[in-house]
């Protein structure tokens, strides 16, 4: 039964992302660099306590007392991008990019007009409704400086030709009538979608130029402010990644920064998706060195590196190889020629944790340097003569440490303290393997149980879900609440909950990654929850798989109304939190990613509207008015099909609220909390009401 003290407990848990420290503490290690890299200080958070710690690793010391306030620069107009030597500024004007140094400022174009103007990424990603929310007009402008610091890489954005939707703002800030927000947004199969036009602006001289190509592809994101596009070292140069609407060529290209002659330097052509990352929205695992290029591909069916030659585009080697997965190249030493890098797959016991590896850039002299079973995550020193290691598992607490590329310990720093977590009656999840739907495969996955467990009694269980293909559901390491995703507030309320990733998620090989392609109607291959339930419940009679709900958000809410369509006999209650449920009118870079650009069939299949009719338990939509990200029509679409299906469902529509529920967190998830309560334990929640959540702008980002 979930009572008052549960509900405090889930409250605590669900705050975590926006108050760090609360109940951990010497969890994170956010380092701030000072000195060119060679010194860095970091804040410990207790609570609203907070001390500041000074490192030097060549010293090897840690030294609590540290005054931050010399080393931290003036908070300036967050619209602005200033140049590394912070002598020019570059903000967007309208639909242009102005300069400005010191009191004088210029306007750097003056050609853009609405639809097709510098600096922005596609309306769909825009989160325009989350920067109002913070007083923002808008995202900062999409643009890279120079190492010099004397040219600005940008991109002219063409939207003229793309579809047209709109939000209604029910009830505006000022009280007055309700307003119509209108963004582009292109649905799959749309012949036009957003386009970039890569463009060099030279700040002193004022000259500008055009990458002398077509304008690349931007389905979702800004190329530049992806990764996509970076410049090189001498400032010479602009390289940039472009790919096919199919997805199945994927070039790294040259861009002169003089002339704006492109040049293609590398290419790679497959029969299905062939991109820079397995996980789909991570940075580019491409390095361009002086003369070479490490490029990421996985053509041998699992994910590594590989040597090209910089200047004719020649095949040198296969730098890695193996069973396993290239997940990020921290560091190339190019005079002694090894490049280091995290892999996930070495670690018998679970392929998702991540390793810290180095190898010879002639694919020699392989090294394990985090030589553990840990997973490891890392953040490399800006002169790449360290880097700072996280190492924990789900039920491990994180130890944070600072090594060199031997591996060895130059510092210590923290060992997270959980007792207050413990004090809540949490008990630490377990990382558990199952055979897919296939009964071959294996899955991972985790369980967390309720406060102050007891084997001997009956909970009912959640399945708290996320489909990928892009990302994973569960992270392999140490990570109380799971930022904001609910399996460990749903676990304190007194639900069993398990969180896994299915076949067609990524982390794995590209066969694993592959079940998804094409297949966005199986949900990160739901049939895999439903076997590995009946799988856990063999050895844990305290599961009641016959009292089971599914949550999820965005891709999840799409998923977990999925498993309540498809599979009515697992599932009874289900809570579907900005769900995408018609793939025909969703952002085309989810869509097409997936099921490709000309796929109408695949799209209707994963499409929860038309099996409405299947729903035979009980299910809460929950949407917000102004979410520009997933439109409030997905879930609007779905409650039709389900009134014309004669099917009884809670709808809520949030108004002001966002993708993310940012501002209206508290009353969304203890909505949500009271409808599985119900459906679930049978019983009226408690008359607790959690408090509001106020946002810390220094995890924004990490949530957004």
């Amino acid at each position: 039964m979930s009572t008052t003290a549960n509900y405090q407990a889930a409250e605590q848990l669900l705050r975590r992302p926006a108050a760090p420290g609360e109940l951990v503490v010497g969890d994170k290690v956010r380092p701030q660099w000072i000195e060119d890299g060679h010194r860095f200080w970091y804040q410990l958070r207790d609570g609203a306590d907070r001390q500041f710690v000074v490192v030097d690793p060549a010293a090897g010391t840690r030294t609590p007392g540290f005054d931050p306030m010399p080393f931290v620069a003036v908070r300036g107009n967050p619209l602005e991008v200033s140049s590394p030597d912070g002598k020019v500024a570059v903000s967007r004007r309208g639909h242009d990019l102005w300069a400005r140094s010191g009191e004088r400022e210029w306007a750097l174009t003056s050609d853009g007009v609405p639809g097709q103007g510098y600096g922005y990424g596609p309306d769909a990603m825009s989160y325009g409704t989350l920067m109002r929310k913070f007083g923002l007009p808008h995202m900062p402008p999409a643009l890279a400086w120079s190492p010099d610091s004397s040219k600005v890489l940008a991109h002219r954005t063409d939207q003229r030709l793309v579809r047209k939707t709109h939000l209604i703002e029910s009830r505006p800030a000022d009280g007055g009538a309700p307003v119509t927000h209108t963004q582009h947004y292109a649905y799959p199969g749309d012949a036009d979608m957003p386009l970039a036009e890569l463009v060099v602006f030279d700040v002193e001289s004022g000259t500008t130029v055009f990458a002398q190509c077509a304008p690349l592809l931007m389905p979702e994101f800004s190329p530049i402010m992806a990764g996509w596009a970076w410049w090189s070292e001498d400032s010479t140069a602009v390289y940039f990644l472009s790919r096919t609407r199919d997805q199945h060529t994927l070039t790294l290209n040259r861009m002169d920064a003089s002339s704006g002659e492109v040049t293609v330097v590398v290419s790679e052509t497959g029969s299905n998706r062939v991109g820079p990352n397995q996980l789909i929205y991570g940075a580019p695992i491409v390095r361009v060195l002086a003369d070479e290029v490490l490029w990421f591909s996985q053509r041998d069916g699992w994910g590594h590196l590989y040597r090209y030659d910089l200047h004719t585009g020649e095949l040198l080697n296969q730098v890695t190889t193996g069973q396993w997965l290239v997940r990020e190249i921290l560091h190339v030493d190019e005079t002694r020629r090894l490049v280091s890098f995290t892999a996930s797959g070495l670690v018998t016991e679970d392929p998702y944790r991540r390793t810290v590896c180095r190898v010879g850039l002639d694919g020699t002299e392989f090294t394990v340097v985090t030589d553990d079973s840990l997973d490891h995550v890392v953040t490399v020193s800006p002169n790449g003569n360290y880097f700072v290691d996280s190492a924990s598992t789900v039920d491990t607490p994180p130890v944070t440490t600072v090594r060199s590329w031997t591996g060895e310990v130059l510092v210590s720093l923290e060992q997270a303290d959980i007792s207050r977590l413990q004090a809540t009656g949490w008990t630490a999840p377990e990382r558990f393997r199952v055979k897919a739907a296939d009964g071959t495969t294996d899955i991972y996955g985790v369980l967390y149980k309720p406060r102050d467990f007891d084997p001997t009694a009956s909970y009912a269980v959640v399945d708290n879900v996320y489909p990928g293909p892009q990302v994973t559901r569960v992270e392999p390491c140490f990570d109380p609440g799971g930022m904001g995703l609910d399996a460990e507030p749903l676990a304190a309320l007194g639900f069993v909950v398990i969180a896994l990733d299915g076949r067609g998620t990524p982390g794995r090989s590209k066969a694993f990654h592959d079940v998804s392609y094409g297949n966005l109607a199986a949900a990160g291959s739901l049939e895999d929850h439903v076997a590995a339930l009946h799988q856990l419940a063999e050895s844990r009679p305290w599961m009641d798989l016959g009292r089971v709900g599914v949550m999820g958000h965005s891709g999840g809410g799409f998923a977990a109304g999925r498993a309540m369509l498809a599979y009515p006999e697992t599932y009874r209650a289900g809570v579907a939190l900005s769900g995408s449920h018609d793939a025909r009118y969703i952002g085309l870079g989810w869509t097409e990613t997936v099921d490709g650009p000309d796929n109408p069939e695949a799209w209707l299949r994963a499409s929860n509207v038309e099996i409405a009719d299947q729903l035979e338990g009980k299910l809460l939509l929950i949407h917000g008015e102004l979410d520009d990200t997933v439109h409030p029509d997905h879930s609007l679409r779905m409650a039709d099909a389900l009134i014309a299906a004669g099917k009884e469902f809670e709808l809520v529509i949030v108004p002001g609220a966002e993708h993310l529920f940012i501002d209206r967190m508290a009353y969304v998830r203890t909505k949500s909390w009271d409808f599985l309560v119900r459906s679930l334990m049978g019983v009226e929640p408690p008359a607790y009401r959690p408090a509001p959540i106020v946002i810390d702008p220094e995890v924004l980002g990490e949530m957004v």
